[in-house]
């Protein structure tokens, strides 16, 4: 199992960034490397949430992805799970108010995506290319908070 951590401070209150984050038919307007967001269950996010998810990689190639909302806290966090090709996934996105500072009234925004290969090739992948795999899903993560981080603010 691969673990890696971002956290990004986004200059707009945790309701805003919370509004921005969770508008799953909104997420390719602000997303830079979403091409498609494909809403398949009705009603609200919260838990049991689904959507599917189209993304340009960094070699050009497009992927898609099945997303479920495992666990929610309005608007304090929620967990999501993705089975992954050879590997599940699991990422914890938490938002958190600045209370104090010159950073007062920003949003701390921590996301930790947890990996397990799911088959005997995706263990020998993650032994072979883990660090590799690791720094492309930091750097992932970190554009997306990027992304989101510009998109709050000037929504």
């Amino acid at each position: 199992m691969s673990t890696v951590a971002v956290t990004r401070l986004v200059e707009a209150p945790v309701a805003s960034v919370w509004r921005v984050f969770t508008e799953l038919p909104g997420r390719a307007a602000w997303l830079s490397t979403v091409t498609a967001v494909e809403l398949l269950t009705p009603g609200p996010f919260g838990a049991g949430t689904v959507w599917r998810e189209t993304r340009m990689m960094s070699d050009g190639a497009e992927i898609t992805e099945d997303f479920r909302v495992a666990e929610c806290v309005v608007p304090e966090r929620f967990v999501v799970v993705s089975p992954g090709i050879g590997a599940d996934y699991r990422m914890t996105y938490s938002f958190v108010p600045v209370l104090a500072g010159r950073r007062r009234g920003g949003t701390m925004v921590t996301v930790v995506q947890d990996g397990s290969p799911t088959a005997p090739t995706g263990r020998l992948l993650a032994l072979v290319f883990g660090g590799l795999a690791a720094r492309t899903a930091e750097g992932a993560l970190r554009r997306d908070l990027d992304d989101l981080a510009h998109f709050a603010v000037a929504a």
